[in-house]
This record gives structure tokens, C-alpha cells and sequence, in this order.
């Protein structure tokens, strides 16, 4: 994992006493770091194997059956990418999971893949809402969004029929150099 701790060093205390040449530094180093994003994110993929509150296959096997899924229905690589992080929030906090991952994922896949991940659970709920008293039809309330077919189609193709522990999934190291590929250059905000 690479070093965060900086070499050259700054010395304010306040960002009100920083200067250019500080904050310069700050820069370069953030750059020459931005490789621990997808290590971190690696991490907290693989610690989704723990979490398993019930389901037939851990968080993780469930997240690299939805990458799988989209990988060979031929999604594009932040839509892989994004499938294979859907749940990492999961890591965190399951309630909140969806705006955990979409928040990870949004400075580097497109702002309707972001969207679409921030939504997935309401999506996805249109399979089991209703075992909890919920509208099973929440997702009509994103149906005027430009990406409400892209969610539609992650959740309903990908993210809901994956729990299967027999469906031949790829193994995280397959997604690693795509992961490592999409975290490695930040272009949205």
C-alpha cells in the first residue's frame, strides 16, 4: 500500500496560515497517493466476505456475481466497476449502503451510473419491499431521470438474481486491474 505520510512536509496548523507552495505539495502527493483508493477499496470489498446477515452467499460473492452479470451482458468498465462496488458500503453501514457506494464511486464513473447506484436499493426493492410492508414500487418516483433505465436494468439484471451460490462468478482479481483502471483516474465531480 503506498505511504500517505508526506516527505517534504507542511507546517500549518490552520488552513488560514497555508500558502500556494503548501498546498502545491498537498497536491502532488494526493496524486502521486491516488493508487489507495483502489486499495482501499479492495479492502473493503474483501471484507464484505464476513458480512452475510442471512443471505445465501456472503456480500462479497454477491458483488462479484452482479460485476460478473454486468461484465458479460457487456456493460462498459465504470458500469463493471460500479456493479462490482454497489454494496461496499456494506462495509459501513447497511441502511445507508447505497449513497455509501454511490459517494466512493462518484468522482469516477459517470453521474448517471452514480445515480443509478444511489437509488439501486429502491430499485431492487420492486423484488421485496413488500415482505416488509414498503411500496414495492418506490422506483416509480426516479421514472422522469434520464438514468432510470440504467438502474431498471442494473437492478433488475444484474443486482436481484445475484445470490446464488452455484452461478459461476469471476474472482475479485479478475475486476482488480479494471477497479485499479477506473479509481485510478478521478474526472467527475
Amino acid at each position: 500500500m503506498t505511504t500517505t505520510s508526506s516527505t517534504s512536509g507542511t507546517s500549518f496548523t490552520s488552513m488560514d496560515t497555508s500558502t500556494a507552495e503548501q498546498w502545491a505539495v498537498i497536491g502532488e502527493e494526493t496524486a502521486r497517493n491516488q493508487s489507495r483508493v483502489a486499495d482501499r477499496v479492495l479492502a473493503m470489498l474483501a471484507s464484505l466476505d464476513t458480512v452475510v446477515d442471512g443471505f445465501a452467499v456472503d456480500q462479497l460473492v454477491h458483488c462479484l456475481q452482479t460485476a460478473t452479470r454486468a461484465e458479460r451482458a457487456g456493460a462498459d468498465e465504470e458500469l463493471v466497476v460500479a456493479s462490482l462496488c454497489h454494496d461496499v458500503g456494506k462495509a459501513v453501514s447497511v441502511p445507508n449502503h447505497p449513497r455509501i457506494a454511490a459517494e466512493i464511486l462518484r468522482p469516477y464513473v459517470r453521474p448517471e451510473v452514480t445515480a443509478a447506484i444511489a437509488a439501486h436499493q429502491d430499485f431492487q426493492g420492486r423484488h421485496y419491499y413488500h415482505h416488509f410492508d414498503l411500496d414495492p414500487d418506490q422506483r416509480d418516483h426516479y421514472r422522469n431521470e434520464p438514468w432510470y433505465d440504467l438502474a431498471e436494468r442494473f437492478a433488475d439484471e444484474w443486482d436481484q438474481v445475484s445470490f446464488d451460490p452455484d452461478y459461476p462468478t469471476e474472482p475479485l482479481d479478475h475486476f482488480e486491474p479494471m477497479l485499479r483502471a477506473v479509481f485510478g483516474r478521478p474526472r467527475h465531480h
